[in-house]
């Protein structure tokens, strides 16, 4: 790889945060982009066990990846976070089903305020435990399957799992979602937006993802697959910090997305922030 761009160095400053070297970074950046493109050019039939291989390596060969480590995602504030996004839509009779749940501290998090919590994901080796309370269930997936009864969940929730797909598999994967939910289900889906990307390790080294996000959305992709796939209605939910301000139609929030997008790529870094965040932050619950 040639020099990088200024703008990605200032990146790997930030490499501090996560109290990795730059040669961490880039050998964890390395191994990411090669089980991409391999994901990238499989074929369908590959991927329903290709999803949890990759996984399976990446965690075996980047011993201090962040799941690993618990810097981020799994730490007690972030948990916090999703858990006070999520509670408005739980309820005590309810079966919720977490899309990526990785070593399910949010499923266990969210246990008592429901019947049952399905907690669903490739990567057997993060959800290894033996302290899930009774009324959650593991569940593996080949990455696009939701393999539970048609019509037997309330609440769906992914964070940080429809970038993680082929492009090819993210329309099937809606359609298995939208089957296992109950007539007026609603599933909260939210991941990072596009435009103020790359949200994955290639952030530190490219301006486009390059790495595990196969495909980094906006709120405008995600209520075109959510229509395609037959949801009745798609809002966009406007939160800062785990906390929600808001539910808008989507397509409010896709509009204004047009025009921020329309911006070069500097002039939206500069925009960018805790507002942009709130209104671009790729957070839609689609009701069925």
């Amino acid at each position: 790889m040639g020099l990088i761009s200024d703008a990605a160095r200032r990146r790997i400053m930030a490499a501090y945060r996560e109290k990795r070297s730059e040669e961490r970074l880039r050998f964890h950046y390395e191994v990411e982009k090669r089980l991409a493109e391999k994901l990238r050019d499989s074929t369908k039939e590959s991927r329903s066990s290709l999803y949890r291989d990759c996984y399976e390596e990446l965690f075996r060969t980047v011993g201090d990846h962040p799941q690993l480590t618990n810097k981020f995602d799994n730490d007690a504030a972030h948990v916090k976070r999703r858990l006070r996004l999520l509670l408005p839509m739980l309820r005590p009779d309810a079966t919720l089903l977490e899309i990526g749940a990785g070593d399910c501290r949010l499923s266990i998090a969210a246990a008592p305020h429901v019947r049952k919590v399905i907690a669903l994901d490739v990567a057997p080796a993060i959800m290894a435990r033996n302290d899930l309370p009774a009324n959650v269930e593991p569940c593996l997936s080949d990455g696009t399957s939701i393999p539970v009864p048609p019509g037997s969940v309330d609440i769906a929730y992914s964070d940080q799992l429809m970038e993680h797909l082929h492009p090819d598999d993210a329309l099937e994967q809606l359609r298995n979602v939208f089957a296992a939910l109950k007539p007026g289900g609603r599933y909260l889906c939210i991941t990072p937006n596009r435009l103020s990307g790359p949200h994955d390790v290639s952030r530190y080294f490219e301006d486009v993802a390059t790495g595990l996000h196969l495909r980094e959305y906006t709120n405008r992709d995600l209520l075109v697959l959510m229509r395609d796939v037959g949801f009745r209605e798609v809002r966009a939910v406007l939160a800062a910090k785990g906390r929600k301000i808001a539910e808008v139609p989507a397509s409010m929030v896709s509009a204004v997305e047009g025009v921020f997008g329309a911006l070069p790529r500097r002039l939206r870094s500069f925009a960018g922030g805790p507002l942009s965040n709130v209104l671009f932050g790729t957070r839609v619950v689609a009701s069925k």
